[in-house]
């Protein structure tokens, strides 16, 4: 077994937004397997990755040459050592490398979790479930939650339909705020937000552990389209991940931005300007397109979102519930 590698707090040292208090996210210094429940941040970036296909822009040349091993599509995943139970949420192009990940920081001796949360159909949060057929491991049964309209598309089209009649995966379905159990230290709340909802309603998730809570927003549109405060919502968690797919509309040149609304980060911490540091703090941006600056931790915006008190989530943070 390999050596427990140092974990230590992150104390976020801004300037002229000076915090006291440590971040409660711990940076891993290896996989040695984690020793209580635990969420661990296993990808941050939009659904179609980084470097982007046919890309030519200054922020994916150099990634062409030499990739970014932590540049993974946006995904969370779950341990609970106790039960021996792990979790994946969102099946990414990724899922290969992101499996391995989650289990070398379990205890467990299997490969596939114990089940997987999906948000909705949009090709960076469900296409990863190919790789559980007969051209990759062959799974048996594998637990998969999903919404209505999404267990409905999973159902009806293929290549998925396949997964489903062949039972490498097993549907599991989901209803909106109706709480789930999965282990005796860990729940889960689905709730819908409004997004581009072709295929299957979109979902985000509160995360439930032993101590601490946490939201899951990968995509939504602008907050004012949720009918629920997200000010609100995040008062109820200790920990916010929440989209930040743009960090404005200056950096998509070549889009109709209308057609993809996403809030923009500029716009989340215009709202967000007046909470108290405390609450700041609770909120990681995550979901970054490649074209976002925030991704560059040199650059002036991701000097701007530390230094107005938010947090920038970071692939292989851990975070104890």
């Amino acid at each position: 077994m390999k050596t427990l590698g140092i974990l230590y707090l992150i104390v976020l040292m801004a300037a002229g937004c000076q915090n006291t208090q440590p971040s409660l996210v711990m940076e891993s210094k290896s996989s040695a397997p984690v020793l209580e429940t635990s969420l661990i941040i296993l990808g941050t970036v939009q659904d179609a990755g980084s470097p982007h296909i046919a890309c030519k822009k200054e922020c994916c040349s150099a990634l062409f040459e030499n990739p970014d091993s932590l540049r993974r599509v946006v995904s969370l995943g779950l341990i609970d050592p106790e039960n021996d139970k792990t979790f994946l949420f969102e099946a990414t192009p990724d899922i290969t490398s992101q499996l391995k990940i989650l289990k070398q920081f379990s205890n467990s001796e299997e490969e596939l979790p114990d089940g997987i949360f999906l948000t909705h159909a949009h090709i960076g949060h469900y296409t990863g479930l190919i790789y559980l057929g007969k051209e990759a491991t062959n799974a048996v049964k594998i637990p998969v939650y999903a919404m209505p309209r999404m267990k409905t598309f999973l159902e009806e089209n293929g290549p998925w339909s396949q997964l489903v009649t062949t039972a490498n995966i097993v549907l599991q379905p989901l209803e909106n705020k109706k709480e789930v159990a999965l282990t005796s230290n860990l729940h889960v709340i689905p709730f819908t937000v409004p997004h581009r909802d072709e295929f299957s309603e979109t979902v985000g998730y509160t995360i439930l552990g032993p101590h601490k809570s946490a939201l899951f927003i990968p995509d939504i549109d602008k907050w004012q389209k949720w009918e629920v405060s997200i000010i609100a919502a995040i008062e109820q968690v200790d920990y916010a991940f929440l989209d930040a797919t743009f960090y404005n509309g200056a950096e998509i040149n070549t889009r109709d931005i209308s057609q993809i609304p996403h809030p923009f980060i500029i716009e989340s911490m215009e709202l967000f300007k007046d909470l108290p540091l405390s609450e700041k703090q609770k909120i990681h941006f995550i979901h970054f397109n490649h074209t976002n600056p925030a991704l560059n931790s040199e650059s002036d915006a991701y000097k701007t979102i530390i230094k107005s008190g938010f947090n920038i989530a970071k692939t292989n943070d851990l975070i104890q519930l």
